[in-house]
């Protein structure tokens, strides 16, 4: 699902935690409790909450959301983005991407040759890997290094890549 205009996810409700009305809440910021900065966070729907980070849990925070009160209350979020005004985020060096920036780019080989284009940007730890959308033909999952992607043009809508070969 793509972004509402103007907002990028920073994080998501995982669900309830405790039972006073603390939720579970994952950050996808590059520095975890900088989530609580970018507030308030608004959902897909419009609903704005305020963020106070109590504790770190595993994988998350437990937080508490402005007007959450119960339990049930958190529980009902669980799923929920998190959205903040992207003029709220950090500039970035010149070499950094927003991964929603990267979503839906045009990728090409260093020969004009069109492979697809961006459908996933994931990051289980060893380092970021585009998933890429191919008609007809399965996703390819390019390493986003350098090396790999040497071009990112976010102005004109693409990336240039040398996949590696395939063995």
């Amino acid at each position: 699902m793509a972004d509402p205009a103007g907002l990028t996810c920073v994080g998501a409700v995982a669900g309830g935690f405790g039972v006073q009305g603390e939720v579970r809440l994952k950050s996808f910021c590059a520095e975890p409790a900088a989530i609580a900065g970018y507030g308030p966070l608004v959902t897909e729907d419009g609903r704005s909450f305020g963020v106070r980070l109590l504790r770190p849990v595993a994988g998350a925070f437990a937080a508490r959301l402005t007007g959450v009160e119960s339990r049930e209350q958190a529980e009902a979020l669980k799923g929920t983005r998190l959205y903040a005004p992207r003029d709220r985020l950090p500039m970035l060096a010149e070499d950094e991407f927003y991964h929603a920036d990267l979503i839906g780019l045009a990728v090409f080989d260093a020969g004009g040759a069109r492979l697809g284009a961006v459908r996933a940007v994931l990051d289980h730890g060893a380092g970021a890997i585009l998933e890429i959308a191919r008609p007809g033909a399965p996703e390819l999952l390019l390493p986003f290094t350098r090396a790999v992607v040497p071009t990112v043009d976010l102005a004109g809508g693409r990336i240039v890549a040398d996949p590696p070969e395939a063995s």
